[in-house]
C-alpha cells in the first residue's frame, strides 16, 4: 500500500512502448470483407459528433471495420454486466476498464487477450472556487481536511461498489490510512456529513454546485483533476477561467484499458481496433473528449487542458494484486460503515 512504486513504473514501461510505435497505421492482416464489430464504454463515452466519433470514422475508411458504439453504465456497471455475459458478450471490444477493476474484469475472464492500456488521470476532489470564496473559507487540500469541522456537510462521493471514481477515492483513503486506519477515517467522514450518490454523473451534474447548470448544494465532490478544463471548454457562455478547483492531496491515479472481449465473433477485427485506440491518431483526441492523458507519449497536450488540469506530483495508489485480494472485502466493509 501507498504512493506510486510498481504501478507507475509500469505506467511509464507502457507508455515508453506505445510512443515508440505510435506512429503506426493499423495492422493490414485482412479480414473477411467489411465486418461491422461493437465498441462497449462507460456513459461518458460519446456515441456520435465528437473528434473520437471522426478518428473511428477514419479507421474504418482504412479498415473496412465499422465501429458501433454501446454505452453500458458507470465503469463499474459495465464490467459487472462484462463478467455477467462473458463469452457470450454484448460487443467485440471494451473501452475504459481501469485499474480498479481490472482484477475484477480478469476473475471474470471478460477478456481474450490481456488488456492494453489506453490512457490515465486522477480522480480528486473538486472544490467549487466561487462558493469557498463567498463563504471566505480555505478549500480543502488533503484527505485528513475533509473531516474538519468546517467541511462539515460540503462533500458528495460516489457509492465505490457502483462507481469507478467511488471506488478509486476508497482506495486512496486505504492507501493514505492503511488497513484498520481507513475504516476510522470513513467513520469520521461520515460523522462530517459525507453524502453518497450512485454514480458521478449524478454527485457531479445534480449534487455538486460548482458544475455548470447545477442546482447541487456540494462545494465538494469526487471527480477528476482533468475536470477543471471540461467546465472551460463546455463553458456557455465562455470562460477562460476555470470555475472549479482540485485538491491535489486527495488524488488516486486511473489508468484505463482496452481489450478483446471473450467470446467475439470478429476477434481479428477486434484485435485491429484496440490497436487503432493506441496510435496518434485516435490518441490525440483523447484529452478534450474524454479528458484524461493520452498513453502514448508521443501525442502533445492541448493548451486548455495544460493550463487547467491537475497533474498530483504524488497521487495516492495500490499494488492492483492488493486490489484484487481486497477489493470485495473493502466495499462490504465501507457499506457497513457508510450506509448502515
Amino acid at each position: 500500500m501507498g504512493r506510486p512504486s510498481l504501478l507507475l513504473a509500469s505506467l511509464a514501461v507502457v507508455s515508453t512502448m506505445l510512443a515508440a510505435c505510435g506512429g503506426s497505421a493499423p495492422a493490414t492482416t485482412a479480414t473477411d470483407g467489411p465486418v461491422t464489430i461493437t465498441l462497449v464504454a462507460y456513459d461518458s463515452f460519446p456515441t456520435k459528433d465528437t473528434a473520437l466519433n471522426t478518428a473511428l470514422a477514419t479507421f474504418t475508411a482504412q479498415t473496412d471495420i465499422t465501429v458501433n458504439i454501446v454505452t453500458a453504465g458507470d465503469a463499474g456497471t459495465m464490467v459487472t454486466k462484462a463478467e455477467l455475459t462473458a463469452g457470450n458478450p454484448e460487443g467485440d471490444v471494451m473501452w475504459g476498464v481501469d485499474n480498479t477493476l481490472l482484477s475484477a474484469a480478469t476473475d471474470g475472464k471478460i477478456f481474450t487477450d490481456a488488456p492494453t492500456m489506453v490512457d490515465f488521470g486522477d480522480v480528486c476532489v473538486n472544490y467549487d472556487i466561487a462558493w469557498f470564496q463567498q463563504h471566505e473559507l480555505t478549500p480543502p487540500v488533503t484527505l485528513d481536511d475533509l473531516i474538519k469541522p468546517e467541511y462539515k456537510d460540503l462533500l458528495v462521493v460516489e457509492n465505490p461498489a457502483a462507481s469507478s471514481p467511488g471506488l478509486a477515492f476508497l482506495l486512496a483513503t486505504i492507501a493514505a490510512s492503511g488497513e484498520g486506519g481507513w475504516q476510522t477515517y470513513w467513520e469520521s467522514l461520515t460523522a462530517n456529513g459525507v453524502e453518497v450518490a450512485e454514480s458521478w454523473d449524478s454527485a457531479y451534474y445534480e449534487r455538486f454546485s460548482g458544475s455548470a447548470g447545477s442546482t447541487g448544494d456540494k462545494p465538494l465532490v469526487v471527480s477528476y483533476g482533468s475536470s477543471p478544463p471540461a467546465e472551460v471548454v463546455f463553458a456557455d457562455p465562455p470562460r477562460t477561467d476555470a470555475p472549479t478547483g482540485v485538491a491535489a492531496g486527495t488524488c488516486f491515479r486511473q489508468i484505463e484499458y482496452a481489450g478483446v472481449l471473450r467470446g467475439t465473433k470478429h476477434p481479428e477485427a477486434a484485435r485491429r481496433l484496440v490497436q487503432f485506440l493506441t496510435t496518434p491518431a485516435f490518441q490525440q483526441e483523447l484529452p478534450l473528449t474524454l479528458f484524461v492523458y493520452p498513453a502514448n507519449k508521443a501525442v502533445a497536450l492541448p493548451a486548455v487542458f495544460q493550463q487547467f488540469a491537475v497533474v498530483p506530483t504524488d497521487p495516492y495508489t495500490l499494488e492492483p494484486a492488493d486490489i484484487a485480494a481486497h477489493r470485495e472485502q473493502w466495499q462490504d466493509e465501507w457499506n457497513e460503515i457508510v450506509l448502515r
